[in-house]
Parts: C-alpha cells; structure tokens; sequence
C-alpha cells in the first residue's frame, strides 16, 4: 500500500486553515505569510536525493552547485551518475571535485546502500512508512535524521513531518511566541504533536516567520 501523501494546493489550504485555529499566533502569522508554497521535487530517485543533499550539506547553493556540477562531469552522458557508475569512479578523482574525505565516504556509502538495496528505489520507498524509512536511512554512515526528513519533505512529499533538530524550525517557534529562549529538540517534538497531520506546513511557515 502506498503512504498516503497529499502535498496539493487545497491540502495546503487545509492546512494553514488547520494552524490558523490552533490560537492568534498562528492565525496572525499564517495571514501575513499568506498562501503555503512549499515546492517538492519528486521525481529523484532516493539514492540521488541523498547524494545531492550530502553534497550540499555546510555549503552556500552556488559552492554545492559547483561541487556536483565536476563530481557529474566525470560521468558524462547521463544525468546523474548510478549507484554503479559512481562506485566505479576514481575516489581520487571525485576528491578532486571539492568533496572531503568524509563526505565523500558518506556519498560511496549511499552508492554502496543502494546497490545493496538498503536504499530503496522511490517505488519501494512510497509503501514505507516515515519511521521505516527515517530507521533504515539513520543507519548509513554520514547520514542524519534531519537529511533524511529533508528528503521525506522534498522528495517523498510527506506531509507530516517536523524536523525538530533544524534550528530554523525551534528559532522560528520562539519568534512565533516570543520566547526567550528557543525549544529543545525533545521539546519541539511534543509540542509539534498538536499540529498533526499537518507539520510538513507547519515547518514550511516557521521558516518564514521574520526576525523581529
């Protein structure tokens, strides 16, 4: 059975309703931030989502671009490199792409998973639940739970997820409140609860909420 996901312009719709009546804070930030416009990008593989989000990891958007844009070049005439092509590249020369010798362990890794079916392919990974995929992912080396929910975001388009260790998302729930002090992980976690099925939305408006 596939999860059920729906990531559309009405569930969205749905859902800012669903957070504005949660209390005025909610309701005043969803009004000023106006219509969700949260943009997946679905058609990766989870083996090329997680490669493209190690490789941008700790990295501004235009050194990342560069760093993968040589590490596909030593491939040339496909895409994106398969799990196979990449294994089969000279480590020394994707070293030479811009990569750490860790991160370019962690990406190996990923190839290596996926080659091993750790990873699953994006058919096998819409019948697998959240925690399933958020389990199996974790155990890669490299690999955090807050990549692997970026990807649940971005590539599997689940709508219930709340990525409590993101600073952004505790920062941005301390503004929402005008606390002190932002919310531990564990914290978040509980208080995140109450925006359930709908934290994939609510993660997306306190990214947005502005420094005040």
């Amino acid at each position: 059975m596939t999860i059920a996901t729906d990531l559309s312009p009405k569930a969205y719709k749905r859902a800012a309703d669903f957070l504005s009546n949660l209390d005025e804070d909610w309701e005043r930030h969803v009004a000023v931030t106006g219509p969700c416009r949260h943009e997946a990008k679905p058609a990766r593989e989870p083996y090329e989502a997680l490669v493209r989000a190690i490789a941008y990891q700790q990295l501004h958007a235009k050194a990342g671009d560069a760093i993968l844009a040589r590490l596909l070049a030593l491939t040339p005439g496909v895409a994106f490199p398969s799990p196979e092509q990449l294994l089969a590249t000279d480590p020394d020369a994707q070293r030479g792409c811009g990569f750490s010798a860790t991160k370019l362990a962690t990406i190996r890794g990923i190839a290596q998973a996926a080659v091993d079916r750790i990873v699953p392919t994006r058919a096998e990974a819409l019948h697998l639940p959240d925690e399933v995929l958020i389990e199996r992912l974790v155990s890669l080396k490299g690999v955090g739970r807050w990549t692997v929910e970026m990807f649940l975001i971005y590539t599997l388009e689940r709508s219930d997820i709340l990525p409590v260790d993101d600073f952004g998302v505790r920062e941005g729930y301390r503004r929402l409140k005008g606390l002190e002090k932002a919310p531990s992980p564990k914290q978040m976690r509980e208080i995140g609860q109450a925006w359930s099925p709908h934290r994939t939305v609510a993660a997306w408006y306190l990214w947005r909420i502005p420094t005040r």
